[in-house]
This record gives C-alpha cells, sequence and structure tokens, in this order.
C-alpha cells in the first residue's frame, strides 16, 4: 500500500512538472520495454524533471538503465592527443658541448708568435693562424659556450704593468675572434705573470731571459660550455 501512495505522489509530482515549459523543451526518452522502471506520461516518453532527469519508479535497478536517462548518452570519445612540440631554436642551439670536442676547442698561443715582445698588438703571423686553426674549431665545434680568453706575461717588469698587459693581449685577440664573425660570448682576462710554465736561472743575461720566459708569454683561449 505504501508503494502504490509513494508511486501515485511521484506521478502527481512528475505531470506537473511535466506541463511546465522547462520540461516542454526537454527532448523526450520512450521506454525500451512495455515494463519499465520509469514513470511514463499519458503520450508514452519517460517523466522527466525540469533539470531533464527521468523520475524511475521505486523498483527500478541499475539494469533497468536506459540510454538518455542513465545509460551511455552517446559513444565513448577518443582520448585527444596533444600534437607533438615544435623543436624550440633556442633551447637547440644552447646544447652543451660535447666533451670530446672540449679538447679540441683549447688553444694557445705563444706570445712571440703572437705579439711583439713588451707589445699587445697582434702579428700577421698570428692572425693567420687564428683565421686556419682557431676560427674553424670554433664554429664548428665548440657550440655556443662562453670563450675565455686568458692572457699572461713573463716575470719581467712590475706586477701592474704585466697584468695590464696580459689584459690588453687578451683583449686584442677577443676583438680579432668577434671581427671574424665568432658570436659566442668572451670572457676577457688578465693573468699577469701568474701560473709560469719556464724555469730560467736569474744569472742569464737579459736577451737570454727573454728567451727562455717565452713559453710564459702567451694567450690561451678555452671554451666553457654552457
Amino acid at each position: 500500500m505504501r508503494h502504490i501512495i509513494a508511486l501515485s505522489l511521484l506521478l502527481g509530482s512528475a505531470l506537473g512538472f511535466a506541463a511546465s515549459s522547462s520540461f516542454a523543451q526537454t527532448t523526450d526518452v520512450h521506454a525500451t520495454t512495455e515494463k519499465n522502471a520509469y514513470l511514463q506520461d499519458g503520450r508514452g516518453p519517460i517523466v522527466r524533471s525540469q533539470d531533464g532527469l527521468c523520475w524511475r519508479s521505486g523498483y527500478w535497478e541499475q539494469n533497468d538503465a536506459v540510454t538518455g536517462c542513465d545509460g551511455t548518452l552517446t559513444p565513448p570519445v577518443m582520448k585527444a592527443i596533444a600534437p607533438a612540440l615544435a623543436e624550440n631554436p633556442l633551447v637547440a642551439n644552447t646544447e652543451k658541448v660535447p666533451a670530446a670536442n672540449v679538447a679540441q676547442c683549447n688553444v694557445t698561443l705563444l706570445s712571440d708568435q703572437t705579439f711583439s715582445f713588451g707589445r699587445a698588438t697582434l702579428t700577421k703571423v698570428a692572425k693567420q693562424r687564428i683565421d686556419q686553426e682557431i676560427i674553424g674549431k670554433l664554429t664548428n665545434f665548440c657550440g655556443n659556450g662562453v670563450i675565455i680568453v686568458t692572457g699572461y706575461t713573463d716575470r719581467i717588469g712590475s706586477e701592474k704593468y704585466n697584468q695590464k698587459l696580459s689584459k690588453q693581449r687578451a683583449a686584442s685577440v677577443a676583438s680579432y675572434l668577434k671581427s671574424k664573425g665568432i658570436h659566442n660570448r668572451i670572457d676577457v682576462i688578465g693573468a699577469g705573470e701568474a701560473e709560469p710554465v719556464s724555469s730560467c736561472s736569474k744569472k742569464l743575461s737579459h736577451k737570454q731571459l727573454i728567451d727562455c720566459l717565452s713559453p710564459d708569454r702567451r694567450v690561451v683561449i678555452k671554451i666553457q660550455p654552457n
């Protein structure tokens, strides 16, 4: 008896909603069998609320679901696949230099071949060597790493003088690299008479000492990978 009363109340409410303008705009859903678990109006379609929800009877079960009410409304939609991201040229251009190539990018210019004694102006021989041996390496093997140009002097002269001269020599090399189309960032360092590589007696004459200290007078070009 209680089920009948409840069913009557639901039916009455549903029919009232069916008469409203909101329900009139709801798409009709028809029962699939004569004995279905949804309430039907006098025309046959399943009764729906203002929100488009189908009214179930008291004995509705999951197996009674109808497409349009509780079943699948549309076929499954395939998951969209995002397109492959385009390669960022900025990222590609900042790749690290392979370790095998770093050694090829490191070059030492002997000062006697690069500058006249006590001067910071590149000689013709030095420019030819840079053109033939260094520019190609920096362009083809060294990527976009930072180029560090370090100038050195021998111990002849004051520490302040040698510091200034070593930086001027490094700056001359860096400037020439830029003039030949090297676009890498270039850091210039003046190391003065630090890190000597020669061992010369103090008893040598001035000319002999200059010749002996020749290996100390150098400019070193190194690549520092990003």
